[in-house]
C-alpha cells in the first residue's frame, strides 16, 4: 500500500493536514516527532537540551528508516521540520513513498508560531529571523525531496487536503474513483 510523506517547515501544518488526509483515506497516520517522543519518554525540546541536536537527528534518522519500511497498509507520515537535513532521510522518504512539501513563507510560519514555546530551534531572541534562515537553508532540501509542492498560504485544512488529493489523483498515485473512508464513529 502507498506511503504519503509530508515535509515542510515547523508549523507548516504537516501534522494537522496529515491527520485529516489519513482520516479521509482511511489510512494510518504517524507523526514522526510524536513517535520519537513516545520512544524517548520525553519531549523533543528536553532531549534537545540534554543531548543536543546531533543526537536528536540520530534518533530521528532511525525512526524515519523504520517508518518508511514498507507499511502493511496505507500510511500518512508527517515528518519533523528538520528531517530533510540528513541525506539518508531524504533518500528514504523519496524512495519509499510520495513526498508532499507543504510550503509556507517564514512570515506565515511566524504568525502561526509566535507564541509556541515547544519548538527548541525557535526559542531565540528573533524567531522570525531564525525562521527566515531555516527556510533559506531547508527550502531547497524540501524541494529536492518532494514529488509535489503545495503552497499552504491561508487555505483551510480541508482545502489543503483536497489540493493534495487532487494532485495525487492527477499523478496516478491515488485512484480518483476510490470511495472515501467512512467517517469515524463518535461513540
Amino acid at each position: 500500500m502507498p506511503l504519503i510523506c509530508l515535509v515542510g517547515m515547523p508549523g507548516g501544518g504537516k501534522s494537522t493536514v496529515g491527520r485529516h488526509l489519513a482520516r479521509h483515506l482511511g489510512w494510518r497516520f504517524v507523526d514522526s516527532d510524536a513517535d520519537i517522543e513516545r520512544r524517548l519518554g520525553t519531549s523533543i525540546s528536553a532531549y534537545f537540551n540534554e543531548h543536543g541536536e546531533a543526537a536528536f537527528r540520530d534518533v530521528e534518522q532511525q525512526v524515519i528508516a523504520e517508518l518508511t519500511a514498507p507499511p502493511g497498509a496505507g500510511l500518512v507520515l508527517a515528518t519533523g521540520g528538520g528531517a530533510v537535513l540528513r541525506e539518508a532521510n531524504r533518500d528514504a522518504l523519496r524512495r519509499s513513498g510520495t513526498v508532499v512539501y507543504l510550503r509556507s513563507t517564514p512570515e506565515e510560519l511566524f504568525r502561526r508560531l509566535r507564541h509556541d514555546t515547544q519548538r527548541p530551534l525557535l526559542q531565540v531572541r528573533d524567531p522570525l529571523k531564525r525562521l527566515r534562515d531555516m527556510h533559506h537553508e531547508r527550502d531547497p532540501l524540501y524541494r529536492r525531496t518532494a514529488h509535489y509542492i503545495i503552497e499552504t498560504g491561508r487555505p483551510s485544512v480541508p482545502t489543503l487536503v483536497n489540493m493534495i488529493l487532487m494532485q495525487l489523483e492527477l499523478a496516478g498515485v491515488l485512484d480518483p474513483h476510490r470511495a472515501p473512508a467512512a467517517p469515524a464513529s463518535s461513540h
